[in-house]
């Protein structure tokens, strides 16, 4: 099984919700900084939201603070992300990461090339 698994994606319209899974396996997710990126067609993959053992929540920026969660269940070892009020603008492909909790006691946690760990990715498309 890969070490990290995402699956909820789905096609709803704006203003909708879904909750995006990421079910990790072969160690324990509440030891590592887990997070959300997206990745828009043609473009770099970004961050979304960061789960730090150390810090707690972290979001990119304005455009998702308010609007999607993101949270962790240690004993199934499942990370969460739930996006409400749902815009088209969030259409992308999301993905899973993780990496060490000492990238997340800073911006370095939006810098994608410092996560080593990957899901597949799972997709969410929003029409207007």
């Amino acid at each position: 099984q890969e070490p990290l698994m995402e699956s909820g994606g789905g096609s709803v319209q704006a203003g909708g919700s879904l909750k995006l899974s990421c079910e990790v396996s072969g160690y324990s997710a509440s030891r590592w900084c887990l997070g959300w990126f997206r990745q828009y067609p043609g473009k770099e993959r970004e961050g979304v939201a960061a789960l730090s053992t150390a810090r707690g929540p972290l979001y990119n920026d304005d455009s998702v603070k308010g609007r999607f969660i993101i949270s962790r269940d240690n004993a199934k070892n499942i990370l969460y992300l739930q996006m409400n009020n749902l815009e088209p603008e969030d259409t992308a492909t999301y993905y899973c990461g993780a990496v060490g909790d000492l990238v997340c006691l800073s911006t370095d946690w939006l810098t994608r090339t410092r996560w080593h760990l990957w899901g597949q990715g799972t997709q969410v498309i929003v029409s207007s």
